[in-house]
């Protein structure tokens, strides 16, 4: 008979899943030695001695003075309130880092083999192309203006789309989004507008009705590894029906609410009232069994509520 394991909460924010059952070992005995950390989850006790040194590196446990050594859970709050400061502190390293990578854009153009493309009919053209030959993925960093992701995901083309959060302004633009039947994210101030086929071609907007087309080059892999760092960081946006407590409507508000949006701004999105909002949140967090929106999106997050899409409600 398989002992019941408790579904991961911390993967969001970095922790691994191992790393996260050895620290609630630790939550249910404080002050534990190795030797009892061992009995308790049944590991090695390698295995126990490298992930304690995870916990150590993360803030999630610290080591008491003495021997045998005995090792100190954080406070809950506290940890997970450390573990998001460091993800919204990768957030600003990125938009950063993407300052930097136009500065070598800038330079790189000068000298390198680039194509710049002019004229919003010839773009949307290149775009359209840049989709049909794709084989295997296609990645959307802030979605170009004008220019609409087509999924081909029957012949094997995987998207991934990061909108700004502004450019879903309207519920019908939110509600397209949800349909277009991608893998889509939502971040305030994406720093780009990029679109990258098969890792191979990147066409990224460089001002109004202007793109410039990358080949493969450390730029373009800056770019990606750019866009990955981001996508990790991003709310999704669509989700999938589920046999949990919530319903598509109620995992939308999630998200949106995860994204920082105000009740007021959330209703506005939505086109309901205010205490609509307020309602069902409360009822979210119950059901989520959560005392925050920030704990209930971590829940929601990692019991699979946030992945996938389905067509929005009428």
């Amino acid at each position: 008979m398989h002992s019941y394991r408790p579904a991961p909460v911390l993967e969001a924010l970095g922790v691994c899943s191992e790393d996260e059952q050895l620290y609630r070992a630790l939550l249910a005995r404080p002050e534990a030695t190795t030797t009892e950390l061992t009995g308790l989850t049944g590991w090695p006790a390698a295995r126990v001695t490298r992930h304690l040194r995870s916990l150590l590196s993360l803030g999630l446990a610290s080591r008491t003075p003495g021997r045998p050594a005995r090792y100190t859970p954080a406070v809950p709050e506290a940890a997970v309130e450390l573990l998001a400061l460091r993800r919204q502190a990768a957030i600003v390293e990125a938009r950063l880092g993407a300052s930097v990578l136009t500065a070598e854009f800038r330079a790189a153009t000068e000298s390198g083999p680039f194509t710049v493309i002019r004229g919003a009919e010839a773009i949307a053209q290149r775009y359209q192309q840049a989709q049909q030959v794709a084989r295997t993925e296609v990645v959307v960093l802030g979605m170009p203006a004008g220019l609409p992701v087509e999924s081909r995901r029957s012949t094997g083309v995987e998207y991934r789309v990061v909108y700004d959060l502004g450019a879903l302004a309207d519920p019908a633009q939110l509600a397209a989004a949800r349909s277009g039947g991608t893998s889509c994210r939502m971040l305030r101030d994406v720093p780009l507008k990029l679109v990258v086929a098969d890792r191979r071609t990147g066409l990224l907007q460089s001002g109004p009705d202007v793109m410039v087309e990358l080949g493969p080059s450390s730029l373009l892999d800056g770019l990606l590894r750019l866009f990955e760092l981001l996508w990790q960081q991003a709310t999704p946006l669509s989700f999938e029906p589920s046999d949990g407590p919530l319903s598509a409507d109620d995992q939308q508000l999630l998200a949106l609410a995860a994204a920082g949006l105000t009740d007021q701004a959330i209703a506005r999105r939505l086109g309901v009232a205010q205490r609509t909002v307020e309602r069902r949140m409360q009822r979210i967090l119950k059901a989520l069994d959560a005392t925050t929106r920030f704990q209930a999106g971590l829940r929601a997050g990692q019991r699979g509520l946030l992945n996938q899409g389905v067509s929005p409600s009428p």
